[in-house]
This record gives structure tokens, sequence and C-alpha cells, in this order.
């Protein structure tokens, strides 16, 4: 465990905050709170305003509308030198001709702190984020992971009030990527830290996160928890794109005290009513919410269009009354052929109707 303090981020407030690239709207004016302490994910798909947004929020980016405050402080003007926030680019942008202990130092030098007592600092740091004793190499010499580690030490060394993220995952394989955003997720809590993270990855997200602000089209489409918006979208493609969703449609059939009685190809479910009304329904279905029926219970016919096996899974796609169906299931199910029969039952906790 490190030498440095814990402390609590600031509170990062954006009200009507919008860029507009002559006719151009890269973010529609949006309001947004993100609390101290606290780890929010910027997520979507790309040209969505998720970046331009976090640049707004470091002052790399001048807003055109609306208002931005840190920690209470009206900051919408300030340069970005001048608002105390950190960043951890994508490519890492360390100095390859300084040794690690000069990266995560040269804030500190830069702004006119002593030599010694800059890299006494920047040593207490590397500890915190795993590296003691790896001050003398050049970021050449270290892994990807490690040097984003660097990165990270060199922001949070200068001790800001918010710490942002742009895509920090993206160049690592795929097992260091889950290590990493463990990592960064356990530092953000020890440490009290004010976190935005951008991230077009839905796992990533979910795994980080506090809160997720899902954006579509230079605007938010939902705010919420990772749980909220897995289980809860309001529409379909925060559905969508928060991890794999069959999309059907369905028939509500009567509502009583917000429980919807919903018919589902075939099938008869009771799931929250969400505001809904009789009528036809968008329902989502999670992959993890059919299974092979048992003899004699409720299901829908299908037809197994294929069936891979993945090791400990299997992933099979169906034809059914509702449409193309994808299901994981148990690896044995990956013995199914094309054109095989089955039934499928749904278990409503993967059952969701969408308002949207």
């Amino acid at each position: 465990m490190s030498q440095m303090n814990r402390r609590t981020g600031a509170e990062v407030r954006l009200e009507g905050i919008g860029k507009r690239y002559g006719d151009v709207q890269a973010v529609k004016p949006l309001d947004l709170t993100i609390e101290s302490g606290t780890l929010v994910t910027l997520l979507g798909p790309s040209g969505c305003g998720k970046t331009t947004l976090l640049r707004m929020i470091a002052g790399l980016e001048q807003s055109t509308e609306g208002r931005l405050f840190i920690g209470g402080r009206d900051v919408t003007l300030l340069p970005a030198g001048a608002r105390n926030v950190s960043m951890v680019f994508q490519s890492y942008a360390l100095f390859p001709h300084m040794s690690v202990l000069e990266n995560v130092a040269y804030g500190l030098v830069s702004s006119g702190m002593r030599r010694r007592d800059a890299h006494a600092k920047a040593e207490v740091v590397l500890e915190t984020v795993g590296l003691k004793g790896f001050g003398g190499r050049l970021p050449s010499e270290m892994s990807g992971g490690q040097q984003q580690r660097v990165a990270v030490a060199r922001a949070l060394v200068l001790e800001p009030d918010v710490l942002l993220f742009d895509e920090p995952l993206s160049n690592l394989d795929a097992r260091l990527r889950r290590s990493m955003r463990e990592e960064i997720r356990a530092l953000q809590q020890r440490l009290g830290l004010t976190v935005v993270y951008v991230t077009h990855d839905q796992s990533e997200a979910l795994a980080v996160s506090d809160r997720i602000v899902v954006m579509q089209n230079a605007g938010i489409a939902q705010v919420g928890s990772p749980e909220e918006l897995y289980t809860r979208p309001n529409s379909i493609f925060v559905a969508t794109f928060m991890g794999e969703a069959n999309q059907a449609r369905g028939v509500i059939e009567a509502v009583a005290d917000d429980v919807a009685r919903v018919r589902i190809g075939g099938l008869d479910l009771e799931l929250p009513a969400r505001g809904l009304g009789p009528g036809p329904v968008d329902v989502v279905i999670r992959p993890e919410a059919m299974r092979l029926a048992a003899e004699g219970e409720p299901a829908i016919p299908a037809t197994v269009v294929r069936a891979i096996y993945m090791g400990s899974h299997a992933e099979c796609r169906f034809e059914t009354a509702v449409g193309e169906i994808f299901v994981i299931a148990p690896r044995n199910t990956a013995r199914l052929g094309p054109g095989d029969k089955v039934a499928l039952s749904l278990d409503k906790d993967g059952v969701v109707l969408v308002p949207g």
C-alpha cells in the first residue's frame, strides 16, 4: 500500500454544455452531474460525441454553449492548465527518451517543483500503481500494461480534482484489458477519485462504472447504473448497446398494478409494465434468458440455425415465431445441428418491455 493520502475528487456539473463545429452539432446541449468520488463512463459508438465531451471537461475543446463546473467552480472559460484535471490518453503519450520516473515527474518539474521533490513524489505514485522499482527503465523496456500504469501515475502525481481516461485499454490484448480495468477500478475506489472514462466497449463499461452515460447522435440516450441500463433500458438502442439482446415484438394483453400480462411467441409472461398499456410492444430478450425447455413446459417452437462450441458454453441461433434468436446455452447444446427442431422456454428475469 502506498503512502498517497486518500482524497475525494471533485463533482463535475455540466449545464447545457454543447459543441458545434460550424453547422455540425458535435455535442447537443446537455445536463449531467458526475458526483465526487465516482467513476462515470461515457459509452457509445464512434462519432456519438463522447470524446468531444471528455475533451470539453479537460479544457482541450472549448464549449460553444452552456457552463461547466468542477468542484463548484465555474471553469467554462478556463484553459486546460487551470482546471486541475489530468488526462490519460489512448496512446499513453510517454516521452521515449525519458525514464519512467522522469515521465511521471515531468508535470511537477515543469510547474516549478524542485526535481528532487518531484522525483520523491513520483516514486510514491509509482508504488501506488504497482511499479515500485521501475523508475529507472525507459518506456520501450515496459510492456503495454506497464506503460498504461506509467500514464496513470503521471496523471495521478498532479493530484487532480478529476481524472479523465480516453479509451485507455484499446491498445491492450483481451486478457490484459480485463486485469487493467480491474486495477483502474480498485485504484479509483481506494483513492476516492472522480473519474470520467470514455469507451465503446460495453463489457469494460459494465465492469468499472458507478454510472454509465450512453450517448447516441451527439446526445444522451440514458444515464444509470450498469444494472439499470442492462435490465431496464429505455430504448432499443440502449438495450442492444448494453450487451447482446434479441429484439422481438409482443402484445400486452392486460395491465394491473404495473404488472403486464404479455404474449410473446405463444407464451404468456407477467413482466413490469414500465408505464405501458395494452397493445403491441417492443420486447428485449437477453441471450441468457432462453434455454431448451423441459418436456411439458410452456415453450416456443424453434429450429436450429447454428450451434457453436465455445468451451464454457455454446452460442446458438434459432429461428422462431418471434424471429431469429441468439442464445447462450450449456456447451452440450453445440451437438445440435442446423435444422434440428427444439423448444425454448423463457426466463422472465431476462425479458424486458421497452417503452421507447
